[in-house]
């Protein structure tokens, strides 16, 4: 047992010291953001954690679906988004990134 965590630890270890002799590249990935009404709101509350990659990876979704989202920011996360910009930033995802339905 003992042995399996000395490997475990080494391993996790060995690549901090990991060398890399040519530049890395890292890609880059343009999203496409929908400028409309709300937009504000969403670049002031949203896009200052994350990229909107992650707000287009989440797909079409209802209106109840974005509004849980954004209060999930607001409630887990702290997000400091006003009620009012609650609800403008709901509105600017079902609008543009959103299915249709309500529920």
């Amino acid at each position: 047992m003992m042995k399996k965590i000395v490997l475990i630890a080494v391993l996790s270890f060995t690549s901090a010291f990991a060398q890399v002799e040519e530049p890395v590249e890292v890609p880059f990935i343009p999203y496409e953001i929908k400028m409309g009404k709300g937009f504000d709101a969403i670049q002031a509350n949203c896009l200052m954690c994350h990229s909107f990659g992650y707000i287009i990876n989440q797909g079409r979704q209802s209106k109840d679906f974005w509004n849980k989202k954004v209060l999930k920011m607001v409630i887990h996360f702290k997000a400091p988004i006003s009620k009012e910009d609650v609800e403008i930033t709901t509105d600017y995802l079902f609008e543009h990134y959103g299915n249709g339905e309500l529920k």
